[in-house]
């Protein structure tokens, strides 16, 4: 297993960022690729109505992505009464609504069809290191490709956990059949600050072996563990905090024929809460 990594950034960084965004009047979320769910609640009543949010952007913090069906490949549920699509209206925002009519863990699945990307060589590379892609860069640098733009086609593959009701081991999360999925290997409302939680990145069905997993808690985004899967996909990350976690990575490939791009991206995002209380092993 690869060890795990904190990168602590300045949060003046964040605020920089932002305020040069704002002055040339570009939204912040067009610079940046995350993309998670955001349900009003993580935690219903069984039989409750909620809704589902897309948010787009960096360090969790978030443009609204209004429903596009000609965008969405899947929008699901998949809950003890089996699995059934997230309803909504076209250019709304919340996305989606979702009822989880009886208690257990619901996955939300949201995935979407390739879309098309150009960017200049130096955001690309930038871009190429921050997600860890550093293959990526050296087939790049094989093919005299470095100083020249790259057109990309990237796909989101995201998935929110919410539980209804208490919190048993027997409750998992499910493997949707995304390109690239991020699946937790533990119940996360049975995790506390400073437990490890497993989790398994797949491309393809496949373990994905030395992909950057990152997790990030809204409380102190800039504070973001990174850990690398091993040879079976496998990632522990030791959640330090209480409250809101987007845990997200991204794979590259060269594009497959009838793609017009020469890359093709995915990008997972799994989003959960945990606990305010510590548990006994963590505090030991």
């Amino acid at each position: 297993m690869f060890r795990a990594m904190r990168s602590p950034l300045s949060p003046c960084r964040r605020v920089v960022s932002i305020v040069l965004a704002a002055l040339v009047g570009i939204p912040v979320s067009l610079s940046a690729h995350d993309m998670w769910l955001e349900p009003t609640t993580f935690t219903p009543d069984a039989g409750r109505i909620i809704a589902v949010r897309l948010r787009v952007g960096q360090d969790m913090l978030g443009d609204p992505l209004p429903r596009d069906s000609g965008l969405i490949d899947q929008f699901v549920v998949l809950d003890a009464s089996g699995t059934r699509p997230v309803v909504g209206r076209d250019g709304a925002d919340p996305a989606g609504l979702l009822q989880v009519p009886k208690p257990d863990l619901a996955i939300v699945g949201y995935s979407t069809h390739p879309s098309p990307l150009v960017l200049e060589a130096e955001k690309f590379n930038a871009y190429l290191t921050e997600e860890g892609l550093e293959p990526i860069a050296a087939l790049r640098a094989q093919r005299n490709q470095t100083n020249a733009p790259a057109r990309e086609a990237f796909a989101r593959c995201a998935k929110s956990l919410i539980l209804s009701g208490t919190a048993t081991s027997q409750q998992t999360d499910r493997v949707l059949g995304f390109t690239l999925e991020l699946v937790s290997e533990r119940n996360p409302y049975l995790t506390h600050p400073g437990d490890e939680l497993p989790v398994r990145l797949l491309y393809k069905g496949r373990p994905l072996a030395g992909a950057l997993v990152v997790a990030m808690n809204r409380l102190n985004p800039m504070e973001k563990i990174k850990v690398r899967t091993d040879a079976t996909g496998h990632a522990r990350l030791r959640l330090n905090q209480p409250g809101m976690w987007l845990v997200k990575a991204v794979h590259m490939v060269s594009a497959p024929p009838g793609l017009d791009a020469e890359w093709a991206s995915y990008w997972a995002s799994l989003t959960f809460m945990v606990s305010g209380a510590a548990s006994e092993s963590a505090t030991r």
